[in-house]
């Protein structure tokens, strides 16, 4: 994997319009979707999207594939970016919950779903992003990383930098910690919370 990261690194320096467009296509929704959890926000996320393609595109000749994969480094870059966002902008209580909520996740479920299972999944999600921004935000980043956006511990442990452990640790406490505040909250009729 590694040596196809170097040669699709190796070939947007050398000015390959369709490397770049490619390496875009394979990362764009994964940073997307963490943005998105982090802010709440779809407009929000967009931005902060281009703006850690651009920042990849400034940076790309310092990746090196003899430390890790390209994903873990364009994720690592994401994450600090929007990390910087997050806690620059912390302060402004409507980034959560906006109207335009929409549910990134469910998304190819919900082109085959009935518009009621649209709102459920919506509302579902919408119940889970709640609860989700009462946990802490190492927690928070780290059921995020694994349950959401699908890493495996080490690629988390790579982007985190952190050991192992840590993250297995983070996951788990976040996990029990997220189910305390579901029980909690007023849960929605239907929604499992096990």
């Amino acid at each position: 994997m590694q040596h196809s990261d170097a040669k699709l690194v190796e070939r947007c320096l050398g000015g390959d319009a369709h490397a770049w467009e490619n390496l875009v296509r394979l990362y764009s929704r994964r940073i997307l979707n963490l943005g998105y959890h982090y802010t709440g926000r779809l407009d929000v996320a967009e931005e902060l999207t281009q703006e850690v393609f651009l920042k990849v595109y400034q940076n790309l000749r310092s990746y090196s594939a003899s430390t890790g994969s390209l994903q873990n480094w364009i994720m690592r870059v994401a994450r600090n970016l929007i990390i910087d966002y997050y806690r620059a902008t912390r302060h402004d209580k409507q980034v959560a919950g906006s109207e335009e909520l929409e549910v990134l996740d469910f998304e190819q479920d919900s082109q085959s779903a009935s518009p009621f299972e649209n709102l459920y999944l919506k509302e579902k999600a919408h119940y889970l992003m709640k609860g989700l921004s009462m946990l802490t935000p190492e927690l928070k980043e780290a059921v995020l990383l694994r349950d959401i956006q699908g890493l495996s511990y080490q690629e988390i442990a790579d982007m985190l930098e952190i050991p192992e452990g840590t993250v297995k640790s983070r996951i788990n406490r976040g996990r029990i910690e997220l189910a305390k505040v579901l029980r909690k909250g007023s849960n929605p009729e239907g929604f499992a919370v096990s």
